[in-house]
């Protein structure tokens, strides 16, 4: 199975829904910040590993927190999906944080910074 198959994108969105119902529901480590969400999952080819990219409001203390929490909860969590997702081999899950809302939020006042700069800029001409 290749990495972009239909097979594995379906794998990967099944993984990702479960895992979002998981960490929605079942997560009572109170290191798990409540607005945790799973952004993407790559689930490898021969299914023994999945990168679960996960977002996390908050400051850089709370993604470590809710990283380490559910690296910690990672046994039930595998439980859980093997319970719910009918697969060859329950993956094991490595968690990383996913900054790229984050960036495009920075991104996106910077744009609004430099337009407002030239609006103010382009006032000041007309006067």
């Amino acid at each position: 199975m290749r990495k972009n198959s239909i097979k594995n994108t379906r794998v990967n969105a099944e993984v990702q829904r479960e895992l979002s119902n998981i960490l929605r529901a079942g997560i009572k480590d109170p290191r798990v910040a409540p607005m945790t969400s799973v952004v993407a999952v790559e689930v490898a080819p021969d299914l023994k590993t999945c990168k679960a990219y996960i977002s996390v409001l908050g400051d850089e203390r709370a993604q470590q927190d809710t990283i380490r929490g559910l690296q910690s909860a990672e046994g039930y969590i595998r439980r859980e999906l093997a319970r719910t997702i009918n697969m060859r081999n329950t993956p094991e899950i490595r968690f990383i944080v996913d900054q790229s809302i984050e960036y495009g939020v920075n991104i996106s006042k910077k744009i609004d910074e430099v337009t407002r700069d030239l609006k103010d800029g382009a006032d000041e001409q007309d006067v």
